[in-house]
């Protein structure tokens, strides 16, 4: 645990539902929150978490980040169902809505504050008090709904026009939209800066009025959970350091190419390959 008079500022804070997630092999920890702090952390970056859960699963892979949460009865919890006609996603339970007055004064001018939601349980809002250098949001949970049954499906996003604007930079994956290429052209016109992350196929990057596309390296997929959230925290710390939204889209492609070769949170990024996308970018 850490004590809030205890804790120091950091470079790298982020807002969402950690979730539990129900798989094949049992229940595992979740959430674009968590992939994104610990992406973050390896990047060298000080981070935190704010979130609300339940105490079904500790937070042993977190081990060394702050984490502020409220309490739930249960965390949000989500299981995939794979088929031949593609992916249902169910929301099982429903953590509360995550206030920004849980954190910490010595967090509230943090250089990088990343929106994280996974099921709309935070304002694309902050407060007036909060003074990030860049604003990134990862919008996937102000596009979802789900009916009586917890099954998931897309929905518009209607305050996505004043939050984008808001925001220095946003990611979303095609799959969060299905595929709707109108739409992300409606998004794009009100972004400053979006990534839309396509899979194995990489990244095209709306700026400026221009948009490029960026090609994934190669790999071997064994899980892509969480690929989107981990080039999301590359992507954004990338961008922060350097200004420069292409050369952020080609390191983030390639640390994002390096998470599907683990399953899950084990797909991080090492040390060894974040020396070697910087040498590969920068060399």
């Amino acid at each position: 645990m850490f004590s809030l008079s205890e804790l120091e500022p950091v470079e790298y804070l982020v807002f969402g539902h950690i979730t539990v997630d129900q798989t094949p092999a049992g229940a595992v920890l979740g959430g674009s929150a968590a992939y994104a702090a610990l992406t973050a952390r390896a990047l060298g970056l000080r981070v935190g978490v704010v979130t609300v859960r339940g105490a079904e699963l500790p937070l042993s892979e977190l081990e060394g980040i702050p984490v502020i949460s409220g309490t739930a009865e249960h965390s949000s919890t989500f299981e995939n169902l794979y088929t031949p006609a593609g992916r249902i996603q169910y929301l099982r339970h429903l953590a509360p809505p995550l206030p920004y007055d849980l954190t910490p004064q010595a967090w509230r001018r943090a250089k990088i504050m990343h929106l994280a939601p996974v099921a709309a349980e935070l304002s694309p809002t902050l407060p007036e008090d909060f003074h990030p250098a860049l604003l990134a949001l990862t919008p996937q949970g102000w596009l979802r709904q789900w009916d009586s049954s917890g099954r998931v499906s897309r929905c518009e996003w209607q305050a996505a026009p004043q939050a984008l604007a808001r925001a220095g930079a946003a990611v979303l994956s095609v799959e969060d939209v299905a595929q709707d290429e109108e739409y992300i052209e409606t998004l794009a016109h009100s972004a400053r800066l979006l990534a839309v992350t396509e899979g194995a196929a990489g990244a095209r990057i709306f700026w400026n009025g221009d948009s490029r596309r960026f090609r994934a390296p190669q790999a071997q997929e064994v899980d892509a959970t969480g690929a989107g959230d981990i080039f999301a925290a590359a992507f954004f710390v990338r961008l922060y350091q350097t200004r420069d939204p292409w050369e952020a889209a080609r390191f983030a492609n390639r640390i994002a190419s390096f998470s599907v070769t683990r399953p899950g949170l084990q797909g991080v990024p090492t040390q060894a390959e974040v020396q070697s996308a910087y040498l590969e970018v920068i060399g």
